[in-house]
């Protein structure tokens, strides 16, 4: 059963709710969605955390290193 909120419609890889749930693993600073690159940006820690089929993979490991602006 989908319910319409939930369905995914328009939302082709990551819900955005998430995002307000969801802080950096290493200092717990606010995200920012890069929409682009499918990746959840943490200015802050200079890394950006990839989104696969969906689901934020959150492990420093599998982040990838951002230059500071």
């Amino acid at each position: 059963m989908n319910h319409p909120d939930q369905s995914g419609a328009g939302h082709p890889g990551f819900d955005r709710h998430m995002l307000e749930a969801l802080v950096c693993p290493v200092t717990h600073a606010t995200l920012s969605y890069d929409a682009a690159r499918q990746e959840l940006v943490s200015k802050a820690a200079g890394l950006a955390f990839p989104i696969r089929a969906g689901i934020p993979i959150m492990l420093v490991g599998e982040a990838r290193q951002i230059k500071a602006d």
